[in-house]
């Protein structure tokens, strides 16, 4: 039995479910970073390079949906 997922299809299509399913990721995945560095070396804090990089790449994913989100039709149309 084949099982097929279509997230990723439909997060290409719907760019807003993209950026809420990129952002669901960072939120679940971000406790477990950081619970994995407290119980194997806290001597350095690594989880404080990859959380706020990952966090940038989150706010450039909003704001390439929900603020400079020119659609392909719009810039294909003909000027009138």
């Amino acid at each position: 039995m084949k099982t097929k997922f279509n997230i990723e299809a439909k997060a290409n299509k719907n760019p807003k479910l993209g950026f809420r399913i990129h952002l669901l990721v960072f939120l679940l995945v971000t406790p477990i970073v950081f619970i994995t560095w407290y119980l194997t070396d806290t001597t350095y804090p690594w989880p404080l390079w990859s959380t706020p990089a990952w966090a940038v790449g989150i706010v450039f994913h909003y704001l390439g949906v929900f603020v400079f989100n020119k659609s392909i039709c719009s810039l294909n149309a003909p000027l009138s």
